[in-house]
Order: C-alpha cells, then sequence, then structure tokens
C-alpha cells in the first residue's frame, strides 16, 4: 500500500509502481466513484468513438453487401452440390 498526498486543488498522483500493475497510463479517463464505506473507487472509462451513419454512409453499406451476378451463381452452386 502507498500513500499520496491530496493537493490544494484536490489533486493526487497515482504512484508509477500503481499505475504499471494496473495498465495505466497518462492522459486515460477514470471514473471515480465514492463508496458508502468512504472509500474512493477509481476505474478506466470505457471511451469509444460513435459514428452517426448518414443516409449516403447506410447506402455505401448496402452497395457493398450485395452481390454480383457471378457471385450468386457461384453461390447457387455450391449450395446445390
Amino acid at each position: 500500500m502507498e500513500t499520496v498526498k491530496l493537493g490544494k486543488k484536490g489533486q493526487i498522483s497515482i504512484p508509477k509502481a500503481v499505475l504499471d500493475a494496473l495498465g495505466l497510463e497518462g492522459e486515460m479517463l477514470l471514473l471515480v466513484e465514492a463508496t458508502p464505506d468512504g472509500s474512493i473507487l477509481l476505474r478506466p472509462a470505457g471511451v469509444y468513438p460513435i459514428e452517426i451513419y448518414s443516409d449516403v454512409r447506410v447506402r455505401e453499406f448496402l452497395a457493398e453487401d450485395e452481390m454480383s451476378a457471378e457471385e450468386a451463381k457461384r453461390v447457387r452452386e455450391a449450395v446445390e452440390e
């Protein structure tokens, strides 16, 4: 267990050994929670990019999903075997 000091602005530095043990790196987002027993819980935040698909992008997906006549023929032949 390590001791850290709370700075004047409420900031703490997490010791490098703890960061390394948890695989945390600088500038990662963390979720902070106060528990009923008075503990402070820090967890990595899962941040994932979100793409809102435009109608044009949806049409691109659909076009990529279409089979050519030759591909459809090969699929039918393979299924019939």
